[in-house]
């Protein structure tokens, strides 16, 4: 089963470019922003799974852009849990203004102990999909 979280953010002066249009790079925050909804919206934070001693380092991410955001932009940012493995989670990303798709992407992350290898996702994660 698919879990989503919509998030809406604005577009700042200081994440546009030269042209008053969203420096690519800065999709990468704005699903890093729609992820941590994500878990927000179901009881959790990304600081608690770290202080358990679990971390979620993006081992993979890729973005396609169809049309520019700009400055002062509301924008919704969709995150979507696609995939959980063993010791991997996958999250999808739709970014939108209004209905217009602007982008569209992916992260992969890997869950890692306090010595950074891989380890099976904790119960406690687990738990905040499914509640």
């Amino acid at each position: 089963m698919l879990e989503v979280t919509d998030a809406t953010l604005r577009v700042i002066f200081g994440d546009t470019d030269q042209m008053g249009v969203v420096y690519y790079a800065n999709y990468f925050r704005y699903f890093e922003f729609a992820r941590g909804e994500f878990f927000r919206a179901r009881g959790g934070h990304y600081g608690a799974l770290e202080r358990e001693g679990y971390g979620l380092p993006v081992v993979a991410a890729h973005c396609d852009y169809r049309r520019p955001a700009k400055y002062d932009d509301l924008l919704s940012i969709r995150a979507t849990l696609s995939e959980t493995r063993r010791a991997s989670l996958r999250f999808d990303y739709e970014v939108r203004r209004d209905e217009a798709l602007l982008a569209t992407g992916h992260t992969v992350h890997a869950c890692v102990g306090r010595d950074g290898k891989p380890t099976g996702l904790p119960p406690s994660l687990l738990k905040l999909f499914t509640a």
